[in-house]
């Protein structure tokens, strides 16, 4: 009697247990889903389950089929001087199956309102005079953006792709309060994007009040490059969505329609 019950099951569950587990992932923390799944797989091992527990340890799929990655770091003082302007413009091509890197933009900024950057903001970001003097301004800089994401196969409406930011600030606020400043539009693929403090709390259960820091220590991982920098946060931000996609969560717009 135990052989045709064995096979019957060995049946079912590959066909069951992803989809069980992506409707789990999206509704519970990670921290229940990881004692969960460890339960599972010790009772399926139990019964010789090998396959299933295959199944159970690869991530569901994502909704997106790239995730792009961006983290602006922009002229600052204290008092915060106006208006603010973009001095580092990084994005991060991540595969949304793999959640492994595929392509990276990266271009520095020459401000043209406050042209010279403040003690201040070298301090906070690492970005010196030279390395935005002579650079595009933001309109030559969204061009190549926009150049880039055509060469990328971004643009092909059957390819589904979001912005990913740590807060909303970037995409809420910078960009289309740069852009309103200098009379430039807004790409409409600029207008919805996921705050990746929101999906951190959804996936384990609190909020993390210092952003990055709090997420990588939440999730032991270790911090890489110089905080502030834009393209070493862009790093970090994938680094901790791979980790939360290895673990099941599954990614959804946190933004507003505009």
């Amino acid at each position: 009697m135990v052989a045709p019950f064995h096979t019957g099951a060995a049946k079912i569950l590959p066909g069951l247990l992803p989809r069980a587990r992506q409707a789990l992932c999206s509704q519970l923390p990670l921290r229940f889903l990881e004692g969960y799944s460890s339960i599972v797989n010790r009772k399926l091992a139990s019964h010789g389950f090998g396959a299933s527990m295959a199944a159970m340890s690869s991530f569901p799929p994502q909704r997106y089929h790239y995730f792009l990655v961006l983290d602006f770091e922009a002229t600052c003082d204290k008092p915060q001087i106006h208006p603010q302007e973009i001095i580092e413009f990084p994005i991060l091509k991540l595969n949304g199956r793999t959640m492994e890197i595929e392509s990276t933009f990266h271009m520095y900024v020459q401000p043209v309102v406050h042209p010279q950057l403040t003690p201040f903001c070298t301090e906070l970001t690492g970005i010196i005079q030279g390395m935005v003097d002579g650079q595009p301004n933001l309109q030559q800089v969204l061009e190549r953006v926009d150049e880039w994401m055509a060469k990328e196969g971004l643009l092909d409406p059957s390819v589904k792709s979001i912005f990913v930011t740590c807060g909303d600030w970037d995409l809420k606020v910078m960009l289309p309060g740069q852009c309103q400043y200098l009379g430039l539009p807004v790409a409409d693929y600029f207008k919805q994007w996921i705050n990746l403090k929101k999906a951190y709390s959804f996936a384990m259960g609190s909020w993390p009040k210092n952003g990055l820091l709090d997420m990588n220590k939440g999730l032991n991982l270790q911090h890489i490059g110089r905080p502030h920098s834009g393209i070493d946060d862009c790093k970090n931000i994938a680094n901790i969505m791979k980790t939360l996609a290895h673990r099941g969560f599954i990614f959804k717009q946190t933004s507003k329609p505009f």
